[in-house]
């Protein structure tokens, strides 16, 4: 069993930073690829970045490319998301998942799911 809580959320104006974190649980922390999802009012929710186990691998939707990145730290039990050159469409609240097996884009296929943290950017 894992545990994630999600903070670093906040308001920020558009063009600026804010870099989310990720606590798990455990001592197997090491063991789970991550990720984290985004949902906006009135959407589904959706793929926004993942990293392999060991971090050597990530892959992020198109739209955040160049903008965002994930990295963790396993020696601390978290993982992290950068976020820079915010647009008022990256307004969401944030959550961080995990998985033992499965690395994919597909939320429903995530094990882990932590409580989620708001980011609001404005225009």
């Amino acid at each position: 069993q894992v545990q994630l809580v999600e903070s670093g959320g906040g308001l920020v104006q558009a063009g600026g930073s804010l870099r989310l974190s990720c606590a798990a649980s455990g001592r197997t922390f090491g063991t789970y690829a991550m990720g984290w999802f985004r949902q906006a009012p009135g959407k589904g929710r959706e793929f926004v970045a993942r990293i392999m186990r060991s971090g050597a691998g990530t892959d992020y939707t198109d739209s955040v490319k160049g903008r965002f990145i994930i990295f963790r730290d396993n020696a601390n039990n978290t993982v992290y998301l950068q976020m820079n050159s915010l647009k008022p469409e990256d307004t969401a609240v944030y959550y961080c998942a995990a998985d033992p097996t499965y690395w994919g884009t597909r939320g429903l296929s995530w094990t882990y799911w932590g409580q989620g943290t708001q980011v609001t950017v404005s225009s």
